[in-house]
């Protein structure tokens, strides 16, 4: 590793202490994106202190239990990857942080329409070059400490708390659902590194298999189980894993309670995003020629994850730096829903999110979920979002974006809702709410396929949408004008309902559910929410809040929200739900992040035959040229109102015009994928 650059900032002028550059070299040979100009990308490390004491600091959970330097200073590092103009005045003025999706990098692929990498360096991994094109200078830290160990997945490297010179022990929990029959698991999430056992023999540890979220738990005998792995066909001893004597049964719902001991800082995390967006912003950095009139703004930019990070920053009041100054002036949360999660509590596991049927009652879709303040009558907590700790002059401009699977499966009306479900709440004026009518969490690929659900994935894709909004969002930040009007399901027109009181068509070979994934009040213990400690695993669950989706037309397309124009000027029942298939889950469960679509018939024949209530795409559309016509009319309408940019429409209509000739060729059967995704 060649150390090519090395920056000390000293006194109190910045809470960086030093930035280690380990690469720098010009972007794709010298590449010219638009006016900007080339490209630079340089990776290294970047290394903190923090002051316990300050009151910016105050927020982060057990600060005062970290090792100090000898000026009471607590030290900490992250690793950076950073894409700024070569020429610092050719560039937008704007810093765009994306908060790393489990140590991954997904802005280029979700903006620029290019293949995701960890590591870009290639032309196909900056796709069209929007963002680039655009003058964004593109950021990644890492925040999250517990990644797998591969190469170039962003890592926080954090200290861990200790209480009178001793480790501190607690509780933690580790569930999970098998699709086929395992002898062990991993007791993290998705190959994260998991909180070893401190003591398996603790009178608190304890297995537990239930069928369904609300069904009651049954203990497994300690007898039948061991924490430790197969290896060579016999059980070796693993701090990490747990085994099971004939092992897990596909679809049961386990759970493991233990002893865990030496947490890390996990809310050192969004402290160094506070502290290095804010360096950027605020002071520049001469190692990375960045002066420091070079960005006088900031965004913020999650997806799924990322995005309820962005939520859980500005909930605890991340957005004040340890001098006073707002961070971001601008974030998108997008597909987060109505969760926070794990980000600054002891023994947090930042991975663990909330599904109808994966990761069950984690700190994620927990109350308050409105940046209003509401008060909650079943537990007495009164709390919202922004008003928690932040001042007004900290509140960053914020997007609120979703699927409408986020309406199914992460409880998204939560966050426009009145806490009974039976009134919108008004939003303040720095924040809009936009819901991409028909999606999924992610947009599936075309030509679509089976994957986790019974129906083909849902490949209507926002992203184009999401274009637009980017740069509403960079005018607003900015002081320009306002960004295009909020979208999505109410209360006051009829356009949220509850799953159960939705008039979906009944379509042959296409199951329904209203078993939406909710969000219940959960009790941790009486040092949560003063502290970040929990002391009940698993929590004490009460009531459910009522949850709502949007109505939908008789295609069964859903009626509120973003309609892109190929949910306008429909070929197909485009769903935010999926249920899934035998091999994947429970077949009345909403499967994870999935939707469904579910074409029309060609002809009225061929509806007849089938007894499809839909119209036929014969009797909607006189012709290929006709659909593509009112398709480049929903799209130049989306256009003037704002949703949509100029300059992508001839690609939307496009992909219109792929999507017709896949369903109008003589037999578009379904492309069965594997059963995971």
């Amino acid at each position: 590793m060649v150390l090519l650059a090395l920056l000390t900032v000293s006194g109190a002028s910045s809470r960086v202490v030093r930035v280690e550059v380990e690469s720098a070299e010009t972007l794709l040979q010298g590449r010219s994106f638009g006016l900007t100009g080339p490209y630079q990308k340089l990776t290294g490390k970047v290394f903190f202190a923090v002051d316990p004491a300050n009151s910016a600091n105050r927020i982060i959970a057990d600060i005062d239990l970290a090792p100090t330097n000898s000026q009471g200073e607590v030290e900490f590092s992250s690793e950076f990857f950073l894409l700024k103009p070569l020429q610092a005045d050719r560039g937008n003025g704007t810093v765009l942080y994306e908060v790393s999706n489990r140590g991954n990098k997904g802005m280029l692929s979700f903006f620029n329409a290019a293949r995701g990498s960890r590591s870009p360096s290639d032309a196909e991994h900056f796709g069209d070059g929007f963002l680039l094109e655009e003058g964004f200078t593109l950021l990644w830290l890492g925040w999250q400490f517990d990644v797998p160990r591969e190469p170039d997945r962003m890592r926080l490297l954090t200290p861990i708390a200790r209480q009178d010179g001793g480790p501190i022990r607690g509780l933690v929990r580790s569930d999970f659902v098998v699709q086929d029959r395992v002898y062990d698991r991993l007791l993290s999430d998705r190959n994260h590194i998991p909180y070893p056992v401190a003591d398996p023999d603790a009178p608190e540890t304890v297995m537990t298999v239930r069928d369904r979220v609300e069904s009651k738990r049954r203990v497994i005998p300690r007898s039948q189980w061991r924490f430790g792995r197969m290896e060579n066909g016999r059980v070796v001893p693993d701090k990490g894993r747990v085994h099971l004597e004939g092992g897990f049964e596909p679809g049961k719902i386990y759970e493991v309670v233990y002893v865990s001991e030496n947490p890390s800082l996990v809310g050192l995390g969004p402290t160094a995003i506070r502290d290095f967006v804010s360096q950027l912003k605020y002071e520049g950095n001469d190692d990375l020629s960045i002066p420091d009139d070079a960005l006088d703004r900031a965004l913020g930019f999650g997806i799924s994850q990322s995005g309820r990070f962005l939520r859980t920053f500005l909930y605890y009041g991340f957005n004040e730096d340890e001098k006073h100054r707002i961070v971001f002036d601008g974030l998108i949360s997008h597909v987060a829903g109505g969760g926070r999660g794990s980000f600054n509590h002891r023994f947090a596991q930042p991975s663990r999110d909330a599904h109808p049927f994966m990761n069950f009652f984690y700190p994620t879709d927990i109350f308050p979920f409105t940046d209003v303040e509401q008060h909650d009558p079943e537990t007495g907590l009164q709390d919202g979002i922004l008003t928690r700790r932040l001042a007004r002059k900290f509140w960053p401009k914020i997007f609120y974006t979703n699927s409408s699977y986020e309406y199914w499966g992460r409880a998204a009306s939560l966050i426009h809702t009145t806490i009974d479900g039976k009134e919108d709440i008004a939003l303040y004026d720095n924040v809009r709410i936009y819901m991409f009518a028909g999606t999924q969490h992610g947009p599936a690929g075309f030509p679509p396929r089976v994957t986790l659900g019974q129906q083909l994935s849902n490949p209507m894709d926002f992203r184009w949408s999401m274009r637009a909004l980017l740069k509403a969002m960079k005018r607003w930040a900015a002081g320009g004008g306002e960004p295009p009007p909020s979208q999505y399901p109410l209360r006051k027109d009829g356009s949220a309902v509850s799953a159960e009181d939705l008039m979906f068509p009944k379509i042959p070979g296409v199951g329904f559910s209203s078993r939406v994934h909710k969000a219940y009040r959960a009790d941790y213990g009486p040092m949560f929410y003063s502290r970040g400690i929990v002391t009940k695993e698993p929590p004490d669950i009460g009531k459910a809040f009522p949850i709502l989706v949007s109505a939908v037309d008789r295609d069964g397309n859903e009626i509120a929200g973003v309609r892109m124009p190929e949910q306008e000027v429909p070929l197909a029942t485009f769903a935010g739900w999926n249920l899934f298939n035998e091999k994947s889950g429970p077949t009345d469960e909403i499967s994870s992040m999935q939707g469904s679509y579910i074409p029309f018939a060609r002809t009225e024949a061929e509806r007849k035959a089938n007894g499809d209530p839909r119209p036929s795409i014969e009797a909607r559309y006189n012709s290929r040229e006709e659909y593509l016509g009112l398709v480049a009319d929903a799209g130049i309408r989306l256009i003037e109102a704002g949703y949509l940019l100029g300059k992508d429409l001839p690609a939307i209509v496009s992909n219109a015009g792929r999507h017709w000739d896949y369903l109008m060729q003589p037999d578009p059967q379904p492309t069965s994928g594997p059963q995971r995704p």
